[in-house]
């Protein structure tokens, strides 16, 4: 789904007040900054520390976010540490991404309770929170777009996502740096986000200075920083701004063969599955910390008077056993099946379905595999067994 379907003010790239100006926020008046989305009726849901991770909640001032902290990411690693400045953004990507307050992990569908010789039908969790979203990646502002026509192809629309997809107001930030596991420039993005955002920071810090350059994409955001008033930003920081994520640009490492779609329709009986499937879990973790899988599951809950029912979604995987059930037994009982669907489906069948990949080389699934499984390193494997390497 384009943009411009959920926001009547947006053509195809920025909404209708972006001009290209960019103003500087002081990194001391980030509370002022936080205050102004709060006062614009949202809930400020950004990055905190919790659980040894960086993690999205609800954060009030900024106090709440993760100064001086980066994180160290590879193959089934993660760790924080400490920077030697007061970075708010200095990490790259969470554990969790924005898709759980856009989408959220389990929702009631509707409930019923007795009454009388019949049942009183109820709705279901309805979306009323308007959420402001500070912190939105790059690579997570492409899994929001791509999730746009994932729950509204047309046909069929997923409501509550769209509603709260509408209501959002999106607070991106250019990344200054990339971590071992990111490979988003490889899937056609970048550290620097493009379009689609209501407001974008790009955070510089150096000696005795730490400051935010702020653009705004959409009447949204610059009605926040009106209120704000805040001065222009000089040449010099402008340029500093553009050349952050570049660098973050260069840091990366690993990339995703850009045949992939083509490699991996080729080769479904590929033996490198059976390799794949001898180290895989089939824990699932890739999909859940995935910001664009949407699979799900629906179960009907009762109490056990007998009452009250209600029929609840929750996320799913289809690496579970469950997920292929169809009468008579489940259709992927093996490991190798049930990664080649995912993998297969995320870089291939995602083009015939929707029109791109479904994966933006954020790196998580592979930060967050048990065993460190790369999906960059697995379609290079087959696609060098094509070539006799």
């Amino acid at each position: 789904m384009m943009v411009a379907a959920l926001f009547p003010d947006v053509k195809e790239g920025h909404l209708s007040r972006a001009d290209g100006s960019r103003v500087l926020l002081e990194a001391s008046r980030m509370d002022a900054f936080i205050a102004a989305l709060r006062d614009a009726g949202y809930s400020v849901i950004g990055p905190r520390i919790g659980q040894a991770a960086v993690v999205y909640g609800e954060v009030s001032a900024a106090a709440d976010l993760p100064a001086g902290v980066e994180d160290e990411q590879a193959g089934g690693h993660y760790r924080l540490k400490r920077r030697d400045d007061g970075a708010l953004f200095g990490y790259t990507v969470a554990p969790q991404g924005w898709k759980r307050w856009l989408y959220p992990p389990r929702q009631t569908l509707f409930s019923a309770t007795r009454a009388g010789g019949g049942f009183r039908l109820s709705k279901g969790d309805e979306a009323t929170e308007r959420y402001a979203l500070l912190g939105v990646r790059a690579c997570e502002l492409a899994a929001i777009k791509i999730q746009d026509r994932v729950f509204d192809n047309g046909d069929f629309k997923e409501p509550g996502y769209l509603t709260r997809r509408r209501e959002a107001l999106v607070v991106a930030v250019a990344c200054g740096r990339s971590c071992g596991t990111c490979f988003c420039v490889s899937m056609g993005g970048g550290p620097k986000p493009g379009e689609g955002f209501d407001l974008m920071l790009t955070e510089l810090t150096g000696p005795g200075r730490h400051v935010f350059v702020v653009e705004s994409g959409s009447d949204r955001g610059a009605a926040i920083l009106d209120g704000l008033a805040l001065p222009a930003a000089s040449a010099d920081d402008m340029a500093a701004a553009d050349e952050a994520p570049r660098e973050a640009a260069r840091q990366q490492t690993k990339a995703m063969d850009p045949q992939a779609r083509d490699v991996l329709a080729r080769n479904r009986e590929h033996p490198r599955w059976d390799e794949v499937a001898k180290r895989c879990l089939t824990c699932g973790n890739c999909t859940m910390v995935c910001p664009t899988c949407f699979c799900t599951t629906v179960d009907d809950v009762t109490d056990l008077g007998g009452t009250r029912t209600e029929r609840v979604r929750s996320w799913d995987s289809c690496f579970t056993l469950d997920f292929s059930y169809i009468h008579g037994g489940s259709v992927r009982n093996e490991g190798s099946s049930r990664y080649r669907q995912w993998i297969t489906h995320k870089l291939s069948s995602w083009h015939d379905q929707f029109g791109t990949s479904g994966c933006v080389g954020c790196g998580r699934c592979i930060t967050w595999c048990p065993v460190g499984i790369d999906i960059t390193e697995e379609v290079g494997a087959i696609r060098a067994s094509e070539e006799g390497r």
